[in-house]
């Protein structure tokens, strides 16, 4: 379990440290643990009615640690409190503790019981893995636009042909556009595609042309991108944490000390270059007085 959870360059001092130790977050980790196992004994009517009051007042114990928790995560910033919104999970963890307290909140019994379910979530914050895996799966928003938008015309397509092809022998699955294309929407998954196929076969034999390019094209081809994509975002993902647990175990002056080495760096290649060109003016100089001799 990672414990790095430094979301600015500004967060130094005592209380960043306890905040970003590792003792602090298994602790915080274990409480939701308990927390999610109070709400699943309160869940148990027999166990309700003997030891309800127990388990209210552990459930507000753990409530109260978390208020307290999320005060000194906020308090770790010091100067900057403005860098605890910059962390996603900051204000989420903000929206799920103090939620509570929104008017109208209290008082809906649906709400407070969704909130107390979203405290288990927090779990995952301390969980680098399950960092990635969300982090991959918001990175993999954006690009799924464009494969919903070749979905929908492959599938528009297909089943336009498979409407005028089946339509009036098979009215069930093909007898409209919008059935055909949910036919072939279930079709994606290759879900009784032999019962399909052999229905449509009885129609025309061209059947196997169409499903098998079908396949082809919408299942394998969709699919193939479709993993390509969440390949591509999980890596961007694991690279980003990597980095972020690099600048945080580095100490809040990791940019300017890497500039410095830059600056370094520049400087020694500079003086290389610098030598090498009085090292060429040296022979030059001692080429010319001989050819004056």
């Amino acid at each position: 379990m990672t414990t790095t959870q430094s979301s600015g360059p500004n967060r130094t001092g005592r209380l960043a440290r306890i905040v970003d130790s590792e003792a602090f977050n298994l602790c915080i980790a274990a409480v939701i643990v308990a927390n999610a196992i109070v709400l699943g004994l309160e869940r148990f009517p027999t166990l309700t009615a003997e030891y309800g009051e127990t388990l209210t007042l552990a459930n507000d114990v753990c409530y109260a640690i978390f208020v307290v928790e999320l005060v000194v995560r906020f308090a770790s910033y010091g100067r900057r409190p403005q860098d605890f919104f910059k962390s996603g999970w900051n204000v989420f963890d903000l929206i799920i503790i103090g939620g509570v307290w929104i008017p109208g909140v209290r008082e809906n019994a649906t709400l407070l019981r969704i909130l107390r379910l979203a405290r288990i979530a927090r779990l995952l914050r301390f969980l680098p893995d399950a960092r990635v895996l969300i982090a991959t799966v918001v990175r993999s928003i954006p690009p799924l636009g464009s494969i919903v938008v070749l979905t929908f015309l492959i599938l528009f397509i297909y089943g336009m042909v498979g409407w005028a092809i089946f339509g009036q022998a098979l009215p069930e699955t093909w007898g409209t556009i919008t059935r055909a294309m949910l036919t072939l929407f279930v079709l994606l998954t290759l879900e009784n595609f032999p019962t399909y196929l052999e229905e449509a076969m009885s129609v025309t034999p061209w059947a196997t042309l169409y499903f098998v390019s079908y396949v082809l094209v919408a299942a394998f081809v969709i699919f193939n991108l479709l993993i390509g994509i969440i390949i591509s975002s999980m890596e961007s993902a694991r690279e980003r944490e990597a980095l972020r647990e690099a600048q945080g175990k580095s100490g809040p002056h990791a940019d300017a000390l890497a500039q410095v080495r830059a600056i370094r760096d520049a400087l020694d290649a500079l003086e290389a270059d610098v030598q090498l060109l009085e090292r060429e003016d040296t022979i030059l100089g001692r080429e010319v007085t001989k050819d004056q001799r």
